[in-house]
Parts: structure tokens; C-alpha cells; sequence
């Protein structure tokens, strides 16, 4: 590798990883500490960090893992945590379906559960939460056809690691919610493999907004 691409490289690892501190409590900490481990490096982690947080510290880290591998980070981040007296009160993780074995998502699912891991899984991809804000959509789709979709609705090509996702979509995030919580509402009992099209992202972003 060479010099110029390692310290590129060095820093974006260390970009990676990042938390921001709003108000705190009487005693000088905050009220929450909550951790939310991405599958994705950028699209992600831009968006959860645009949220407007006042009463909590929250930690976004993208970490290119998925299914079991992102469990078992989120898993190791949250020991390291209680180890250094600094626990995590809410840990999260975000990935997507995709085209990945059935069984891996779903064991993922089940071990994130049974780690107290809470999760905002996406089948078949995370641009459904930003498409839930102009329909509610039932029919399943591939990742590519959710991003031309959103090219439609928002007038203009949508790019995935966009800065501004957050803010172009921000006054339809209401309606996102609702109509999240409606088509998660139609699977019972829960198969994330299956599930299809459905989406957990609501109830990371209703926490976060709890927090302003």
C-alpha cells in the first residue's frame, strides 16, 4: 500500500467512529450512553449522526460487517464498554437482508436479542425507511430498484452516501414511522429472513428523537 493511501486510510478509521455530546446531567454525565453499530461505512452512519440528540451521548460506528459479524461486534464493543466502566445503556445494531443466507440473518436477529442488542434490520435494504416517507410500500423490491425509486420521488439522482439524505427527508419523517411500524405490524410472529418488504429502522430513529 502506498504511503499517500495508508494515511488516508488510517484516517478514515479513525472518521469511523464517531460520537457527539449534548447536555448533560446535574452530576456532569449524560443521561444515556447508546451505541449504534452500522453494517454500512457511510450511508448509515451520515444519517444517525444528523439526528438533533440533547439528552444522551450517542457513539455511531460503521464497521463494513454483516449479519453474525456485526453481532459479534456490537457484542464485543458492548463488554469492552462495561470493562472500561463506561457500559453502553442502549446498544443497536443496523444492517440489512440483501442477499445474504436466511439462516445467517436470522441467527444474527436471535443472538442480538438474546444479548440485549437491540436491532434495525432491513429487508431487503435500508433505502426502504426513506422510501416509507412517500408510500407505503408492500410489494418487495431490490436495493437498486428502492435507490431508482427514490431518484423519482425526490427529483433529482439519489446518492447513497449523501450528506444531506437527512435533511431532504427530514419534515416526511412522521409518516416514514407510521407507515414502518404498519408493514412490521403485518409479520407474526417475526421471520426477518422473510419478512419482506419490512423494516426496524423506526424504532431506532423513535429512541433517538426521545432523546432531544
Amino acid at each position: 500500500m502506498a504511503k499517500g493511501d495508508k494515511a488516508r486510510k488510517q484516517s478514515w478509521q479513525k472518521r469511523k467512529s464517531n460520537s457527539f455530546r449534548r447536555s448533560m446531567g446535574t452530576k456532569g454525565k449524560p443521561y444515556q450512553r447508546i451505541l449504534v453499530v452500522c453494517e454500512g461505512e457511510k450511508t448509515e452512519p451520515y444519517y444517525f449522526q444528523q439526528f438533533r440528540v440533547t439528552s444522551a451521548e450517542v457513539q455511531v460506528v460503521g464497521t463494513g460487517y454483516n449479519t453474525l459479524s456485526l453481532v459479534d461486534e456490537a457484542i464485543r464493543l458492548k463488554k469492552k464498554a462495561r470493562q472500561n466502566e463506561e457500559p453502553f445503556d442502549q446498544v443497536w445494531c443496523v444492517f440489512d437482508v440483501d442477499s445474504f443466507p436466511a439462516n445467517n440473518v436470522n441467527r444474527a436477529w436471535d443472538k442480538a436479542k438474546k444479548n440485549k442488542i437491540h436491532t434495525a434490520l432491513s429487508n431487503e435494504a435500508f433505502e426502504l425507511w426513506f422510501l416509507l416517507r412517500f408510500d407505503y410500500i408492500t410489494a418487495a423490491h431490490s436495493r437498486d430498484r428502492y435507490q431508482e425509486m427514490l431518484s423519482q420521488r425526490l427529483g433529482k439522482k439519489y446518492e447513497k452516501n449523501s450528506l444531506e439524505i437527512y435533511r431532504d427527508l427530514y419534515p416526511m419523517q412522521a409518516q416514514a414511522t407510521e407507515n414502518a411500524q404498519k408493514l412490521m405490524d403485518q409479520y407474526n410472529p417475526r421471520n426477518p429472513s422473510q419478512d419482506k418488504p419490512c423494516t426496524e429502522v423506526h424504532l431506532l430513529v423513535m429512541e433517538l428523537n426521545r432523546q432531544k
